[in-house]
């Protein structure tokens, strides 16, 4: 018979080899995705690991996050154990032992109170799994199994270096003070055992290493290994931009199958922890729609584990992505989405769930015409009358009638201000427009109109997936900017203002467009603005529109301009900066109805309310149409809606 060390040896080799053919077999799928350019800007992407994953910058901004921080620092040290204790398994020649006592010693310490510290972190993740999970199905048995096998190995080792420590193998000092504790109790327990103790302690150790470390590449837990090439590659652009599709005969636009999505987008699957932190901050999710973020990039993997076989061999007819079957995503999950980018912005391990459903949103609409009944008029209203309530242009210069406004001319006017579709049909909004004339006029900035030949940017479009006529709009508004000679752009709207701004630079538009918000506190900063007139608007909160804020990073902005016009600084929602709570109407959801669960609007107003403010005050065009319907269907008249605009309008002298 092979004696203990050969024995092994034979099954460290056996399982090193399974590992590494099981972790190739996962990584190799992603292959099968398209081609996509993650290359480049180096430096940022290894400030992004260091704060990302070693500093765990997303894992922190929660407060069960240190206990899972504790837990990967101590995995990182810990390697170094587990290192030791396999090559000195196979090889007793070779340890920790070979180093000198000044290191040595201290080292014993360290992976002591490491395994101790680990030991309490399970212990409380346990208790929180079971309490108070973060998903439903949380509470599963692989979950649990996890953390036994972990724990295992933290009292597999105590018992192990305790019991060497009695047989006179390992030093008995003061170094490894737990191991030595948990040493004395079993040689109490089973007086005269120590030896066997020791091995099937050793053996315990062994197996359950080795086993969760074949066991990595094939769960969910495949994190551990993929979370930093994850991180490395995350999208760097603010926003993250879907590419143009190329259009041609033949070509399928979007993502109908697997393969449609890139390699990217398959190394997201992969990645997933199922921690449930998307959906978790998941407006969709949170109300009880069918959209789950974490559910969705589960069933994605599903999809492309279960057809990994066919897809190698060459077979070319596959199963769709969205359907009803088990590894399929559900249909009505797509159309949920309101593209907030919470799920992005909360996920610790950077995948990007939002750009995915816009790319089954394309394949959808372009190759299906399969979308909501309610896009149908939208749809033709923009390519139509480019409007989505398909009102005549002429209707366009209406909301200035009586205002001194003056058509853009580019050798005189500095700043078109491109007034929006809801800024020049909705009646609401209209009063917007008007005040950020008064505000504008009031600071003598130069600036103009396109009036009724204003296009609309194509927002919605794009967003929902109707790509073909968004391109088409797209190219005819830079080609009519250039024209124009129109470089800086003004908008009251985040979501003209990021089309313009970002998805245009993909159709050649070089152009400088700042939000409304922007503009506005640079010119009180610069004292062009004077609000000491008319009366304060009392106790104030600021909602964070997501397109303003997540998708471009403009928060300090509109909080400085509310201060300067109510004279203190706002009071903060409970979610509030990149933590904010979506309206309900972006990605196209303002042209949808809510059929399942509660109104997204309603648990955000709910939320505004308990600040116990008289003005609610936003910066979009979207959600003051969805807080104002929302306080109206809570019956609430001591709290109104007005915007940044109107705000500082009401101010001037």
């Amino acid at each position: 018979m092979p004696s203990q060390q050969t024995l092994f040896q034979i099954i460290l080799a056996v399982s090193t080899v399974l590992f590494a053919y099981s972790f190739y077999q996962r990584l190799n799928l992603i292959s099968l995705g398209a081609a996509e350019d993650r290359s480049g800007r180096m430096r940022e992407r290894l400030a992004a690991v260091i704060s990302g994953v070693l500093g765990q910058r997303k894992v922190l901004n929660r407060p069960y996050g240190i206990n899972h921080m504790v837990i990967f620092w101590s995995f990182l040290l810990l390697m170094l154990a587990n290192l030791e204790f396999l090559v000195n398994g196979a090889f007793p020649q070779f340890g920790l032992h070979q180093l000198p006592e000044a290191l040595h010693n201290p080292l014993r310490f360290l992976f002591d109170m490491i395994s101790l510290v680990v030991l309490l972190a399970l212990v409380i993740a346990a208790v929180r799994r079971t309490i108070a999970p973060p998903f439903e199905g949380a509470r599963s048995v692989e979950a649990y199994g996890i953390l036994g096998m972990i724990a295992l190995l933290m009292l597999s080792y105590f018992a192990v270096h305790g019991m060497r420590q009695l047989l006179g193998l390992e030093s008995a000092d003061n170094w490894t003070p737990v191991s030595s504790a948990v040493g004395s109790l079993l040689a109490a327990w089973r007086p005269g055992h120590e030896q066997q103790i020791m091995g099937i302690s050793w053996w315990i150790h062994a197996a359950t290493l080795l086993l969760f470390l074949n066991y990595l590449p094939r769960s969910k837990h495949m994190h551990i290994l993929t979370a930093i090439p994850n991180c490395y590659l995350q999208g760097l652009e603010q926003p993250v931009k879907l590419p143009r599709e190329q259009f041609g005969k033949g070509v399928s636009l979007g993502a109908a199958t697997v393969t449609d999505l890139t390699w990217k987008d398959l190394l997201d699957s992969l990645t997933c922890a199922e921690c449930g932190r998307c959906e978790q901050v998941c407006p969709a999710a949170t109300t009880g729609k069918s959209l789950s973020p974490r559910k969705l990039i589960h069933d994605l993997k599903q999809n492309l584990l279960a057809q990994a076989g066919q897809i190698k061999a060459g077979v070319q007819r596959l199963s769709p992505l969205v359907g009803n079957e088990t590894s399929q995503i559900n249909a009505a999950a797509v159309w949920d989405c309101t593209t907030c980018g919470a799920c992005m912005a909360i996920c610790p391990v950077f995948i990007e769930q939002m750009p995915k459903l816009v790319k089954l949103r394309r394949h959808l609409v372009q190759m299906k015409a399969e979308f909501p009944d309610e896009l149908l008029n939208l749809f033709e209203n923009i390519e139509g009358r480019s409007n989505p309530w398909g009102i005549a242009p002429s209707e366009r210069t209406k909301w200035f009638t009586g205002l001194d406004v003056k058509p853009f001319e580019a050798d005189k006017t500095e700043y078109l201000f491109y007034v929006g579709c809801a800024g020049s049909f909705d009646s609401r909004q209209k009063q917007v427009s008007v005040a950020m004339t008064k505000v504008l006029d009031a600071a003598g900035v130069s600036w103009g109109v396109l009036g009724k030949d204003e296009p609309c940017c194509g927002d919605s479009l794009r967003r929902l997936g109707n790509e073909f006529v968004f391109d088409r709009v797209a190219q005819d508004n830079v080609r009519m900017f250039k024209e124009r000679g129109v470089t800086k752009i003004i908008t009251s709207c985040p979501h003209c203002f990021t089309t313009l701004k970002n998805d245009y630079r993909q159709f050649g538009a070089e152009l400088e467009v700042l939000h409304h918000s922007e503009l506005i506190d640079r010119l009180i900063a610069q004292g062009s603005l004077k609000l000491n007139g008319g009366a304060t608007p009392g106790r104030v909160t600021l909602h964070d529109s997501c397109y303003l804020g997540r998708h471009n990073g403009i928060y300090q902005q509109p909080r400085n301009v509310v201060k300067a016009a109510a004279g203190s600084a706002p009071v903060e929602m409970v979610r509030s900066l990149d933590e904010s709570f979506c309206c309900g109407a972006g990605g196209g959801r303002m042209w949808m109805e809510e059929h399942d669960g509660s109104r997204i609007n309603l648990n955000r107003i709910d939320e505004a309310l308990r600040t116990g403010a008289e003005t609610l005050c936003v910066a979009c065009p979207y959600c003051m149409t969805m807080f104002e319907d929302g306080l109206k269907d809570k019956q609430v008249e001591t709290t109104k809606v007005v915007d940044l605009a109107e705000l500082v309008a009401a101010r001037l002298q």
